[in-house]
């Protein structure tokens, strides 16, 4: 029964949303409330729900600091010099647009966070794009593709809660995942130059005079009056720091990017005039950002308080034939995309990787290959409407979801086969007896 009322409670959910029928932020709260409550759980609806908005409450805060410290961080134009150059090389080409969009974007989602690689790479060639007449969806895309693979590193959450639920370390999971991640960028960067020869072939390789060239590099670099070029240096050099402190993770992200958006304020902005114009400037992609990830806290408390979950992964296993069984990191692999896209990575890495890891076992499947081929799935993941950076690149771009989802979802699930086949053949999965 619980089984059936979750799988009904995520279709009926992705129904509302890929149908325009409900907003992602009312549906990812009423849908689980309402199936809970036809579950018989509604007296205990307010302890599963405070328990899953503690559990995203320093998810939401870091995406709140993060979102406001590298909008600062564009403020002062410290992308400005990464931009322009990369604009140089580009020109009026279609194809190396495309190409030099997913470097961008590789670079900057060195992070793992999708809500900065978003801002960053989006409000950087927007302009260009919008100027040639390419489509919008190929710039989402590529974006997003990157992030896709750049989303397995630990401090992007995917490797860390596999690690955190099979109790294996970073030696086990992510560092043998390396040279996967590689493969899947080299993928991107065939990707992006696939699309770039659609591109090309649909509008023509367009020449930009200077003075076009000089509005554009405008439109990037922003106001002015907030641009600090004397101060670039230090704030690579914070920015530097910060990215090396989320490695180390020997901090909470949310209390680093509080601390270094503090540092950034009170050096490039002083003036408490100016910092609130900033911040002010920033809040309100960061309250679209962090709203969703607060309400996904109902959802993810609801599905795990009634015990859905449990039963859902169960019954998944359950349908798993024996003669399967050998085969499963591989299955977990291609089975981790769509588990991604439908539920939380909190969801599938807490409630259902164990569960699957433990059967792998009986068939000579390492825990360790299990947690590995479950991050198979993210680039998939990325485009999924519980996912709040997803929802701030639809509103940047200025399409729908569906349009995204529909363009994007074949390129994503190449990208998966992709490091899947890579993986097998570099024996970071493996088949088992």
């Amino acid at each position: 029964m619980l089984s059936f009322l979750g799988f009904a409670m995520v279709v009926v959910f992705m129904y509302l949303i890929m149908a325009k029928r409900l907003s992602a932020l009312v549906a990812i709260m009423i849908v689980p409330i309402i199936f809970a409550t036809i579950g018989g759980y509604f007296t205990e609806l307010g302890p599963m729900m405070e328990e899953g908005v503690k559990n995203v409450a320093m998810t939401a805060i870091m995406i709140l600091f993060a979102i406001l410290y590298f909008g600062i961080m564009i403020d002062t134009g410290l992308f400005d010099p990464l931009i322009k150059k990369i604009l140089q090389l580009v020109q009026g080409d279609p194809l190396k647009i495309v190409v030099g969009t997913a470097v961008l974007s590789m670079m900057v989602a060195l992070d793992g966070d999708g809500t900065t690689t978003y801002i960053i790479t989006v409000s950087s060639l927007l302009p260009l794009y919008k100027r040639l007449g390419m489509n919008r969806l190929v710039l989402a895309t590529t974006a997003m593709l990157s992030m896709g693979v750049m989303n397995m590193t630990p401090w992007g959450g995917a490797s860390a809660m596999a690690m955190a639920s099979l109790g294996l370390n970073s030696s086990e999971v992510f560092i043998p995942m390396i040279p996967i991640m590689a493969i899947g960028l080299v993928w991107v960067i065939v990707a992006a130059f696939l699309l770039g020869m659609m591109e090309r072939k649909r509008i023509g390789i367009i020449t930009l005079d200077d003075t076009e060239t000089v509005q554009i590099d405008e439109s990037l670099t922003g106001t002015v009056a907030y641009k600090r070029p004397k101060l670039v240096w230090f704030n690579l050099a914070l920015t530097i720091a910060l990215m090396v402190c989320l490695i180390l993770d020997f901090m909470s992200l949310g209390v680093l990017f509080m601390i270094a958006l503090a540092i950034a304020l009170l050096v490039n902005y002083p003036n408490l005039k100016l910092q609130q114009e900033r911040l002010l400037s920033h809040s309100k992609n960061s309250l679209a950002v962090v709203s969703i990830v607060i309400a996904a806290g109902i959802f993810s408390g609801i599905i795990s308080g009634t015990g859905m979950i449990d039963a859902m992964a169960q019954t998944l296993v359950a349908v798993i034939p024996p003669a399967l069984g050998p085969y499963l990191a591989i299955i977990v692999a291609f089975l981790s995309a769509p588990f991604t896209f439908f539920m939380s990575n909190n969801a599938f890495y807490f409630g259902v990787l164990p569960i699957l890891a433990q059967t792998a076992e009986a068939y000579g499947i390492s825990a360790a290959e299990v947690g590995r081929a479950a991050l198979i799935g993210q680039p998939v993941h990325v485009l999924s409407p519980l996912v709040a950076a997803a929802h701030l690149m639809i509103g940047l771009v200025g399409t729908e979801f569906g349009d995204l989802q529909r363009f994007a979802i074949k390129w994503a699930f190449g990208t998966v086969i992709v490091m899947t086949i890579a993986a097998l053949l570099l024996g970071v999965i493996s088949i088992g007896a």
